[in-house]
């Protein structure tokens, strides 16, 4: 029989009582995965590990590993806990993968189960696959293959591959924060690392109209997809925001080289009313410290106070290969983004607006009025397992 084993890492850090009503969500968000899937199974929670047996455990370990707060997912052969049973099933699973010449390493651990150290497990599943495969060679350091074996108090369990999951915390444990959402690469990974972090997300986008790039929209709505296939079974909505009114008044402007600073600002302002109409604790900002102009020091410092919540930048020590690494990895990485551009951005932007000129400039454009407007112009949208509906 097969079983797949769930992984999960600092949990395992939390108090008892935190412990247990994190491993219970996240035991629900695996359900959920599992439910979009349409894949049948019985989950079984048990001291450092989640159990799930099925009748596609292949397909159960792959849905687990893309839920928030699993490291890592295996499927199992379950045997009996003892050294015997352990070391048969052992060497079936080396017979399919190790070859003369290669090495091998066994990882053994023994829990609730007596008799026996989990050195001297080890130490014998070792003996019977060399006994089995004498060309082999013993290298605890770097093999070319791995065997687990565990003895547990609910059977014995044999893998050789193990899945990488996304760690951090379970979806849903840390409140709801709302993220600014954009078309490009930036702001859809910082909403992820938050998901990641255990925050349940909403998405807010500021839309340029006539002012922004024709794909714009479309490209929005397919970062706002991708995102919900990492909670699946969870609606994750989006607010999109009327900015037209807006860019017509900064471009009015005679400066044009404080319009992405009056923007930033703009959008804080925007997103905060949202929030505290949603009730959401916290903003999430794609900001890089450095990369483009609105978003060095002196900027970021004029901008930050337009904001009335928190505002959370899980970017900000990040270089622009480790973010695109990232969005590829997590799968919102567009190569072809299409016209995406904004034709308010200066040509010469300032790098350090001065905040007494950029309180002057909202006032001249009565940024707290086009704000309010702007809030009564939101369309929603809900996206769920990948699906995205508009729903008013």
């Amino acid at each position: 029989m097969e079983a797949v084993m769930i992984r999960y890492g600092e949990i395992f850090l939390k108090s008892e009582t935190v412990k247990r009503r994190y491993i219970s969500i996240m035991t629900e968000n695996i359900r959920l995965a599992l439910e979009a899937e349409g894949l049948t199974h019985r989950i079984e929670t048990y001291r450092g590990r989640i159990m799930i047996y099925g009748d596609e455990p292949r397909r159960i370990a792959a849905a687990g590993a893309r839920v928030f707060g699993v490291v890592s997912t295996s499927v199992c052969t379950v045997t009996t806990a003892d050294i015997e049973g352990l070391a048969v099933t052992a060497v079936e699973h080396a017979e399919r993968h190790l070859r003369p010449g290669m090495s091998f390493g066994v990882r053994a651990r023994r829990s609730g189960v007596e008799g026996f150290s989990s050195q001297e497990l080890a130490a014998a599943v070792g003996s019977a696959v060399l006994d089995r495969i004498p060309e082999a060679r013993v290298d605890l350091t770097a093999p070319d293959y791995e065997i687990f074996v565990e003895a547990r108090e609910y059977g014995g369990l044999v893998y050789d591959e193990r899945i990488p999951g996304p760690g951090g915390l379970p979806y849903g444990t840390q409140g709801e924060v709302m993220a600014l959402l954009s078309e490009g690469i930036d702001s859809p990974v910082a909403s992820w690392l938050m998901m990641r972090r255990g925050c349940l997300m909403v998405h807010v986008n500021m839309h340029g109209g006539r002012f922004g790039g024709a794909d714009a929209e479309k490209n929005v709505l397919a970062n706002h997809a991708r995102l919900s296939r990492w909670v699946p079974g969870h609606p994750l909505d989006l607010q999109v925001v009327d900015m037209e009114p807006f860019f017509a008044a900064i471009t009015a402007l005679k400066e044009p080289r404080y319009r992405c600073v009056l923007c930033k600002r703009f959008m804080l302002r925007v997103a905060s009313i949202l929030a505290r109409e949603r009730g959401a604790a916290a903003l999430v900002s794609g900001d890089n410290l450095g990369q483009v102009a609105s978003q060095t020091l002196a900027n970021m410092s004029v901008i930050a106070p337009a904001a009335i919540v928190p505002v959370l930048r899980p970017l900000i020590g990040f270089d622009k290969e480790e973010v695109v690494d990232r969005a590829r990895a997590i799968g919102t990485f567009q190569a072809r983004p299409g016209d995406v551009g904004c034709t308010v951005a200066p040509r010469y932007p300032s790098t350090a607006a001065p905040a007494e000129t950029i309180m002057k400039l909202e006032e001249e454009i009565d940024a707290e009025g086009l704000a309010e407007r702007a809030v009564g112009t939101v369309r929603r949208y809900r996206a769920r397992n990948g699906v995205v509906e508009e729903i008013g």
